[in-house]
């Protein structure tokens, strides 16, 4: 591995990267799958909630502010939903992504004999998603998904 910056720092780096290292083959992807499961759920549990929002006819910039100051934040709601907010699904990380990750985490659940119940609901919502046809879009149109459903109008979508 390669590092640049100031020597005073290497030292607090080290006991993360030490952290970090892996030490049985596979346990850095099965790392890299526990973090895709959690991306995975919070983003669709982010999506529910801002087109439930939207649908309770919330103000879903008020919605945001308040959630992003609340308990119920998380990471993947205060970095996606402003792509809801803005009505731009270009892609930054793309649905079927997901749908490749937590796919791949239920093979390994399956394989472990492990139940996953809560990373197969949100495999679901992202399959629904790219089998809507967006795929290849942020995957923060799992929301956009939601409201197409439902019938709830989302910035920059066609009324």
């Amino acid at each position: 591995m390669s590092r640049a910056g100031w020597r005073n720092h290497w030292k607090q780096a080290d006991g993360i990267i030490s952290t970090l290292q892996c030490d049985a083959a596979g346990e850095g992807a099965a790392f890299k799958m526990i973090n895709q499961l959690l991306a995975g759920v919070h983003i669709a549990a982010a999506s529910e909630a801002i087109a439930f929002a939207a649908k309770q006819g919330l103000d879903i910039r008020k919605v945001y502010e308040v959630i992003t100051a609340s308990a119920g934040n998380s990471w993947m709601f205060e970095n996606r939903m402003p792509h809801v907010l803005e009505g731009d699904y270009s892609p930054r990380s793309a649905v079927e992504i997901f749908v490749k990750d937590l796919g791949i985490i239920q093979d390994m659940a399956r394989t472990a004999k492990f139940p996953v119940p809560v990373a197969a609901a949100a495999l679901q919502m992202f399959l629904m998603t790219a089998a809507s046809g967006m795929g290849r879009d942020d995957d923060a149109s799992v929301a956009r998904m939601y409201a197409r459903v439902t019938g709830t109008q989302l910035p920059g979508e066609p009324k």
